[in-house]
C-alpha cells in the first residue's frame, strides 16, 4: 500500500466516487486500479490457475467484484483475512419505459432503489449513468452490454414553490412516490414522441441506432464534484460516501504480496435493496471464489473449513456520526465523532455482525495501526439498519466485525465526512490484511 497523507487519501477517493456515478462505473474503476498493480483478471466460466504470491481479481456482471492476494506460502494457518464492502447507492433507477408525457414536458419514469433521503435530490444537477445492452450480431448472445455516462446535468427534480406548500419548512418536504418523482427531461416534441427521444438521447451517446437499445439500468447521479469543505478542508462531501468510500478503503489496503494466507476484497451490488440476487453478499458468489481459491491451491473440503475456522471478514459500511443538532437521535454512551477513527458497530439483535471477540479483535487492530477507534451503539427505540456483514458470517460461519467510518447525512444525495477518516480506514484495513 502506497504511503499518503490523509487530505491525499481522502482526495483519491473523492476522484474514484465522482468517476463511478452507477455500480457498473465503480467496478470499473475498480477494476482499472488493481490492473495498474498487476492484478491479474480471472473469468467465472474459465479454469482458474491460481499459485502462491499471485494476485487476481473476478467481477460478476460487471457490478459486483471480487479481488484477493495469495501468500507467499499458500494460504497456510492463517485462512482468509476478507473485507466485505458494497458497490450500490441508494436514489432513483430509470423505468423500462424511459420518458413520458408530463404535459407540457417529457419526463422520465423512476424506481426508488434502497431508501434515499428523497427531498435531497430536488433541485440538483441531476444526471445518468449506468448500463445499456445494445443489439450486437457479432456477439454470441447478439448483444453486448457498454457503459453510458451523461457528463453534463440531463434532468431535475424542481420543488414546488413556497406559496404553494406553505407548511414544507414545518412538516417536511413530502413527495408523491408515483406522481411526483418523475424527473423533468425537455420539453413535449412534435417530431418524437417522449420515449423515441430519450432513446435517441441514450444511442447518441453511445453511438447506436435508438432501436438497438433491448435494455437499460440507469441509476440517477448528482453532477457536483466532491469536495473538502471547512476552514481547513477538515470534512468532506460527496455523494455515495456509503458506501464507495468503503470500496475505495478496501482496494487501497489490499496488498498486492502477502507472506501467507489469502487476503480479499468483495465488493458486492444489491446491498440496498437485499442483496437477495445472484451477484449480491446473500448469493453464493463470495462461497464459490473461496472454493475455487482453496481448489486451486489443492485443498480439501475439510482444509478449506479448516481455513475458514481460522479467519476473519471485515464488514466495512458507513456509520452514523453524532449529530449535535439531532442529539436525541443519539445514543448519550456511544456518540461518535467525525474525524475519530472507525467505528466498530455492534448490535444485540445482530443487525451487526460484531460480538465481543470481534470488538476485541479490531479493537487491537486499529491500536497495533496507530488508528483511534469509536464504538457505535444505536438507540433502543429506533429501529436499526443492517449491512451485509450477518449474511456472511452465517452463510461461511466466518467471524464477522461490522466498522465503518462515521457519516452525516446517510443516503442523502449529498453525504459529509471527515477527511482524517478515510485514511484511518485505509490503515485499518492494511493491518487487517496483514495480521496472521
Amino acid at each position: 500500500m502506497a504511503e499518503a497523507d490523509p487530505v491525499s487519501r481522502s482526495r483519491e477517493m473523492l476522484a474514484y466516487i465522482d468517476a463511478s456515478p452507477s455500480p457498473w462505473h465503480a467496478v470499473a474503476e475498480a477494476a482499472e486500479m488493481l490492473e495498474a498493480r498487476g492484478f491479474r483478471r480471472l473469468e467465472e466460466d474459465q479454469p482458474w490457475e491460481l499459485g502462491p504470491g499471485g494476485s487476481y481479481y473476478v467481477v460478476r456482471d460487471g457490478s459486483s467484484l471480487i479481488a484477493f492476494t495469495i501468500g507467499n506460502q499458500g494460504l497456510g494457518q492463517s485462512g482468509f483475512r476478507i473485507v466485505g464492502a458494497h458497490t450500490d447507492s441508494p436514489g432513483f433507477r430509470v423505468k423500462p419505459g424511459g420518458a413520458m408525457a408530463k404535459d407540457p414536458l417529457a419526463a422520465l419514469g423512476v424506481e426508488i432503489y434502497g431508501a434515499p433521503i428523497l427531498a435531497t435530490f430536488t433541485d440538483r444537477d441531476l444526471t445518468l449513468a449506468g448500463r445499456v445492452f445494445v443489439r450486437d450480431p457479432s456477439e454470441a448472445t447478439g448483444v453486448r452490454p457498454r457503459l453510458v455516462r451523461f457528463d453534463r446535468p440531463l434532468v431535475r427534480l424542481p420543488n414546488l414553490a413556497i406559496h404553494m406548500n406553505r407548511e414544507v419548512n414545518r412538516e417536511g418536504l413530502k413527495l408523491d412516490h408515483q406522481d411526483q418523482l418523475p424527473l423533468f427531461l425537455t420539453t413535449l416534441s412534435q417530431e418524437l414522441p417522449p420515449g423515441q427521444r430519450f432513446r435517441q438521447l441514450l444511442g447518441e451517446a453511445l453511438g447506436a441506432e435508438p432501436d438497438d437499445l433491448l435494455s437499460w439500468s440507469l441509476a440517477v447521479a448528482d453532477t457536483q464534484p466532491g469536495s473538502l469543505w471547512g476552514p481547513e478542508g477538515e470534512f468532506l462531501a460527496d455523494g455515495q460516501l456509503d458506501n464507495l468510500a468503503s470500496c475505495h478503503a478496501a482496494l487501497t489496503a489490499l496488498p498486492r504480496e502477502r507472506e501467507e494466507g489469502v487476503a480479499l476484497a468483495a465488493l458486492f451490488d444489491h446491498e440496498e435493496v437485499g442483496s437477495e440476487s445472484y451477484k449480491g453478499a446473500a448469493g453464493e458468489l463470495l462461497e464459490a471464489v473461496l472454493e475455487r481459491i482453496a481448489a486451486g491451491l489443492d485443498r480439501n473440503q475439510e482444509a478449506r473449513r479448516a481455513a475458514l475456522a481460522g479467519s476473519w471478514l471485515v464488514s466495512a459500511d458507513a456509520a452514523h456520526a453524532y449529530h449535535p443538532s439531532w442529539p436525541r437521535h443519539h445514543d448519550d454512551q456511544h456518540r461518535v465523532r467525525v474525524n475519530g477513527g472507525p467505528v466498530i458497530k455492534p448490535n444485540a439483535a445482530q443487525r451487526y455482525a460484531t460480538d465481543d471477540a470481534g470488538e476485541a479483535y479490531f479493537a487491537r487492530l486499529c491500536e497495533s495501526a496507530g488508528v483511534p477507534c469509536q464504538r457505535y451503539v444505536h438507540r433502543n427505540d429506533l429501529p436499526c439498519g443492517s449491512t451485509i456483514g450477518p449474511m456472511l458470517a452465517a452463510r461461511l460461519g466466518v467471524r464477522t466485525v461490522d466498522v465503518g467510518s462515521p457519516l452525516w447525512a446517510m443516503h442523502s444525495a449529498r453525504e459529509s465526512a471527515g477527511t482524517f477518516d478515510h485514511d484511518y480506514l485505509v490503515r485499518a484495513l492494511a493491518t487487517f490484511f496483514e495480521s496472521g
